[in-house]
């Protein structure tokens, strides 16, 4: 049986950026400061594996020979194949995204979905670590991502950002986004936007802990507290970090 490896090379694909680190498997930790390139517009296939293959250029030699190397996207992954394009170029949807990274990179890549990364990347390191049962992490920002884990177990691309609620795309009217486009305060966005939605989630699958994750988690105490849920909800520690981490966790896996 071969062992584990340590180290693997994260690259989270964000709408504005493109970012990568080796990644200490067994803490969690960053090995080298993050490296980041704008992301390409229009954000094509080929466009942004060229953006890819620079990032993963950067780290290369000083990988360990062999080093797994997982990509995260904006969308549903089966088998490696991206099947919804939601917030990302259109030119993505049935496209095999591990294939084409695999083949630009010339060493093989792991494809995941974004969410799922940060969920499991908080899980191992972060705000849910030690946590048991449901945990559900939602990242709030451009649209709503939510990775769902069991007792440890990632229950992949659970795209629970898109349940209908009140007539509307639930992601269209609690993301980030929508509080900054619509100028909501923190507190309206919360009590008239977040409440619905996690009350909503927690009503139908009964989880053991909310994990926030996205760029405003940072601001965590100017909206958390306004929700009333019975269970427990708490921001994420890993921040910009989570999506790098999450992918080279389960590259390695």
């Amino acid at each position: 049986m071969t062992e584990k490896p340590t180290v693997a090379l994260g690259i989270d694909i964000g709408g504005s950026g493109i970012k990568g680190a080796p990644v200490d498997i067994t803490t969690g930790e960053l090995l080298e400061e993050r490296y980041k390139i704008a992301t390409p517009q229009p954000s094509t296939p080929e466009a942004v594996a060229d953006v890819v293959d620079k990032i993963a250029e950067r780290f290369l030699d000083t990988l360990p020979s062999g080093a797994p190397i997982g990509v995260t996207i904006p969308g549903i992954v089966k088998r490696g194949v991206v099947k919804t394009a939601a917030n990302i170029d259109k030119g993505w949807k049935n496209c095999n995204g591990e294939e084409l990274f695999t083949a630009q990179l010339g060493r093989h890549v792991h494809l995941v979905n974004d969410a799922d990364a940060a969920g499991v990347a908080e899980l191992r390191y972060g705000a849910a670590k030690g946590r048991d049962g449901l945990v559900i992490l939602a990242t709030l920002g451009t649209g709503i991502g939510i990775a769902l884990m069991y007792d440890g177990v990632l229950i992949p691309n659970a795209e629970l950002g898109h349940i209908e609620l009140n007539g509307h795309d639930a992601e269209t009217r609690a993301a980030a986004s929508a509080r900054e486009r619509d100028g909501l305060s923190y507190e309206k966005w919360a009590t008239e936007r977040l409440q619905p939605y996690f009350s909503h989630l927690e009503f139908i699958l009964s989880p053991d802990l909310f994990v926030v994750g996205g760029g405003v988690s940072r601001k965590s105490e100017k909206f958390l507290p306004y929700l009333k849920l019975e269970t427990p909800i708490i921001p994420a520690t890993l921040l910009n970090g989570a999506g790098i981490i999450g992918a080279a966790a389960l590259a390695a896996d």
